[in-house]
């Protein structure tokens, strides 16, 4: 018995090395953080189901959805490529949520890889924004060029204003994942698509401001201006709850005001976790260390509320019917 596991171990040895090297190369990626491209698209699929009487393409969507995917493992790969050069991930205390993936302090010689992953991604975002503009209409190119804009400009740019720095994540998974979505499946833009695209708006703006907590003094250190660096953790922390409020009443305000059916407001179950996520982000501001379990609340905030409002719109009779 006594010899077998030696080999076992052998066996094992050989085998890690890929898997470290496939999680290497996907480093770059941010693969976990990936699954919120589809909970966000989603909702321009379900309120195109929902608002539009045609047929509403799923294969459109699929197509749709690589190229939204794609969209975000480049903005991903551009960070990462940029905090390596500008030696950012070697300041910062990594957490599970924040301080990128480690991968090319790990093993430097893949940073080209990474530059290569950000530009072949943007490659096919672009390629598939094109087709829709050809096919569907050129309307969808004011949103792809500025989507394309955000992606390249947001790491060494955007972050230098507290204000853009705020907003940029929640225009680029908000409205214009959102809306471009409801356009590509139904040639046009709609309310209802406008609508729902505050809901990540808020929310995904909210999950990039408290996980810039933790990184303030690097962050600093390499020319960022972010709300957390300008105003102080307290502070932002503030913002926070704001957006947090403001992406519940949007959901509760347009079912009053009859813009989104009733069964969406399963959306608004999601503040049972909002609620300590807040108080945790108040009571911890000016201890990062301590904000782990409110960013993990706020991703899962992130992911269910979007899926939540799309089921309700699922659920619901389609309009006019």
């Amino acid at each position: 018995m006594d010899q077998k596991y030696p080999d076992e171990k052998a066996g094992a040895s050989r085998k890690a090395p890929w898997k470290i090297k496939i999680r290497l190369l996907l480093g770059p990626a941010r693969v976990p953080f990936l699954i919120l491209t589809p909970a966000c698209m989603l909702l321009g699929y379900a309120s195109s189901v929902w608002s539009f009487a045609g047929h509403v393409s799923f294969r459109r969507f699929l197509l749709a959805l690589i190229g939204g995917v794609a969209a975000h493992i480049s903005v991903n790969a551009f960070n990462e490529y940029s905090d390596f050069k500008t030696g950012l991930d070697s300041k910062t205390e990594r957490t599970p949520f924040s301080g990128g993936s480690g991968t090319l302090q790990k093993e430097p010689s893949l940073s080209r890889w990474a530059l290569a992953m950000a530009l072949a991604s943007l490659g096919i975002t672009s390629i598939i924004g094109l087709y829709f503009a050809v096919i569907v209409g050129w309307m969808i190119l004011p949103l792809g060029i500025l989507g394309i804009v955000i992606i390249i400009a947001y790491t060494g740019r955007l972050t230098r204003n507290p204000y853009s720095c705020l907003v940029a994540p929640g225009i680029g998974f908000g409205p214009l994942m959102v809306m471009g979505t409801a356009f590509v499946l139904t040639g046009r833009y709609s309310v209802t698509a406008a609508i729902v695209s505050l809901i990540p708006f808020f929310l995904v703006s909210n999950l990039l401001l408290l996980n810039q907590f933790p990184d303030t003094g690097p962050d600093r250190s390499i020319g960022r201006r972010h709300f957390p660096i300008t105003i102080g953790r307290k502070k932002s922390s503030v913002i926070y709850g704001m957006f947090l409020l403001l992406s519940y009443l949007s959901i509760a305000g347009c079912v009053i005001f009859g813009l989104l059916p009733t069964p969406c407001l399963m959306g608004l179950l999601t503040s049972i976790l909002a609620a300590p996520s807040f108080f945790n982000a108040y009571r911890h501001a000016e201890a990062p260390g301590n904000l782990v379990p409110a960013m993990g609340m706020n991703v899962l905030i992130n992911l269910f509320t979007p899926a939540l409002v799309s089921l309700g719109l699922f659920a619901a009779p389609r309009l006019g019917q």
